[in-house]
């Protein structure tokens, strides 16, 4: 009973600790979208279910996917910015079937994406997060201020509301270590909206108006529609994300001590590609290891994959319950907007953190860094730019992401793919003239 006891405490940590992250991004993706009370509190319920569903998937080791490490998965915050990005241009219905579409190419390319790494070193993948994580704060500011279009934008309770919870997570940050340390986002939105309710600014309607259970409906907000910009877009960010789960995979591998093969990892991309079939199909999201589990696994010293299952099965039974993700949606989104700048600052700071490993001292890498981020930011702020180019190459172009990662790409092949191969020809040249 003791032992039990003490698996259900830690699974519930590990659900506290990913739990902010997972309900923030349907809040902004939904959020930008313009969706009701209701349908936003699906769309945060059926995201929680699937990082269950998700989670389940990767711990479950079976001949065809699951890497069977001790790994909790939810959404990765590098596919906001994207999925609002195409939410804008193209509808809601266009965002899903670019996440279907990707998690399949990703089941395609799994057994060949070990191979495929080398085209993805530290210089690309830390411009692409970079651009992304810089293209998100705006949406931070703008939440920070009450929300674009509100009545009070702007409002001096706004400021002080976003600005005091980004003071109270620093606060947590520097003054707690480990599990509180670890939730901290958690509980700055917590005491925010606490905080915002005294000022009136909570409206508590949505989980009066919410059941207290309901069954998950594929296709909720509609049939999927298929855009290659879109899936192109989102074909990117899965690659980014599969080149982090490798590390993830390998943490958890040398803290577990269990090896971990090619297959294995085969098994494990192919299981995040399942994942975001299976989400886009219920309108949720493309899924991806959460990195803050790793830390808590290591900090709790229980490395048993029994607990993890266990997180899956309680956020399948929180997603069933839609006054639970109601109860997130009440955040105001000043409180949101000062979480946000913690949470996307520290995307553009694990973008930089990848580049920290990069050989700065390299013009090539200078240069590479420059004009990806520069471009993707570029065609970002002015989308206007390649209007007038033939549609074919503008799928590459009208979307600042894109572009950038494909600069990233390409520069990255020019100056240090080829070029170490044209140094070996000259040198063997050299040699036999000698």
């Amino acid at each position: 009973m003791q032992s039990k006891l003490k698996m259900a405490t830690l699974s519930i940590q590990h659900v506290l600790a990913m739990y902010a992250g997972a309900v923030i991004i349907p809040l902004i993706v939904g959020g930008e979208m313009g969706l009701s009370g209701k349908d936003l509190t699906y769309l945060v319920s059926i995201d929680i279910f699937m990082c269950g569903i998700a989670t389940i998937l990767q711990v479950w080791k079976n001949r065809f996917f699951g890497i069977g490490l001790p790994v909790v998965l939810g959404c990765t915050f590098t596919a906001v910015g994207p999925m609002v990005a195409i939410g804008h241009q193209s509808g809601l219905s266009t965002v899903y079937g670019a996440v279907i579409a990707s998690g399949l190419l990703v089941i395609i390319i799994g057994k060949y994406f070990g191979k495929l790494v080398r085209f993805f070193p530290p210089v690309v993948t830390g411009s692409v997060v970079t651009t992304i994580g810089i293209t998100l704060i705006p949406v931070a500011m703008n939440n920070m201020a009450g929300g674009e279009g509100s009545a009070d934008y702007g409002s001096v309770s706004n400021v002080c509301l976003a600005f005091g919870t980004l003071i109270f997570i620093i606060l947590l940050q520097r003054f707690f270590t480990g599990f509180i340390r670890s939730i901290s986002i958690l509980i700055g939105l917590v005491g925010g909206t606490i905080v915002a309710s005294l000022m009136g600014k909570v409206d508590f309607s949505t989980v009066g108006d919410s059941s207290i259970f309901h069954m998950i409906r594929p296709l909720y907000f509609g049939m999927p529609t298929f855009e290659w910009t879109s899936i192109l877009t989102m074909f990117l960010v899965a690659v980014v994300s599969l080149v982090e789960s490798t590390g993830v995979y390998y943490a958890l591998s040398d803290i577990t001590e269990q090896k971990i093969t090619e297959k294995d990892l085969a098994r494990g991309y192919r299981a995040e590609g399942l994942a975001s079939v299976i989400g886009g199909l219920f309108n949720a999201f493309p899924y991806t290891t959460f990195s803050q589990n790793v830390g808590l696994l290591q900090l709790s010293g229980v490395k048993t994959k029994k607990v993890i299952y266990l997180v899956g099965v309680f956020l399948m039974i929180i997603g069933l319950i839609p006054k639970v993700g109601a109860l997130t949606t009440i955040i105001p989104p000043s409180v949101l907007g000062g979480a946000m700048i913690a949470m996307f600052g520290t995307v553009i700071a694990s973008g930089i953190k990848m580049l920290s490993r990069v050989d700065l001292a390299s013009q090539e890498n200078l240069l590479i860094i420059a004009c990806s981020v520069g471009i993707g930011m570029g065609v970002t702020v002015v989308p206007g730019l390649f209007s007038h180019l033939p549609e074919n190459i503008k799928i590459l172009t009208s979307n600042g992401i894109v572009a950038g990662s494909i600069t990233a790409i390409i520069l990255n092949i020019l100056f240090n793919e080829i070029k170490p191969k044209q140094k070996k020809q000259m040198q063997s040249v050299a040699q036999k003239a000698s």
